[in-house]
């Protein structure tokens, strides 16, 4: 009986263990979309970029980590064409923006998360842009086998200033806001 006792106490540390331990879920990185959006004063305009690899971290079947890498290199422009997308991609490739020669990744390292409820997670994570990290804080929606998100970052904290009215006087319609918007769908 005392054996008994013995095993049935093993296997309930054994399942209460195993219900909480971390597992890591890679991200699907072709099946995954960013899309950006970047405004001016006289538009916008909007494109991709490509996620090179990413995975969720969960204690059970909750959120409690993530970290991801993307493809700098693949800055794309899709409102545009011809000689207009290829100037406007080099540009955003160049050192007044991305620097992608220089940097051709960014990553995003998730360093905290509350849960919100129904699948939804507020996210405080450091960004990685151009050797530069900031932390970001965003809102993480997780539903069966996707995860997506919203957010806006503030291209002058990673030195990107070109354009920029914060920094530069007299750019009249050729201003470009500090902040540009993402749009992330992960597949899981």
């Amino acid at each position: 009986m005392k054996n008994f006792k013995s095993i049935a106490l093993a296997l309930v540390a054994f399942v209460s263990f195993a219900t909480t331990a971390q597992t890591t879920k890679k991200v699907n990185a072709a099946k995954s979309t960013i899309n950006w959006v970047g405004k001016k004063v006289t538009g916008s305009h909007e494109g991709t970029i490509a996620l090179k690899e990413g995975a969720l971290i969960y204690k059970g079947k909750k959120v409690v980590g993530g970290n991801f890498t993307v493809d700098m290199t693949t800055i794309n422009t899709t409102d545009l064409d011809g000689k207009s997308k290829a100037n406007l991609d080099g540009h955003l490739k160049s050192d007044d923006f991305f620097g992608v020669e220089k940097y051709p990744s960014a990553t995003l390292v998730f360093k905290s998360i509350g849960e919100k409820g129904n699948g939804v997670y507020a996210v405080t994570g450091d960004l990685t842009i151009k050797g530069k990290t900031e932390s970001i804080k965003f809102d993480l929606t997780v539903t069966g086998k996707t995860a997506s998100t919203t957010l806006k970052v503030d291209r002058t904290k990673y030195d990107i200033k070109y354009g920029s009215g914060s920094f530069f006087s007299d750019l009249g319609d050729k201003t470009i806001n500090d902040e540009f918007e993402l749009t992330v769908k992960l597949a899981l």
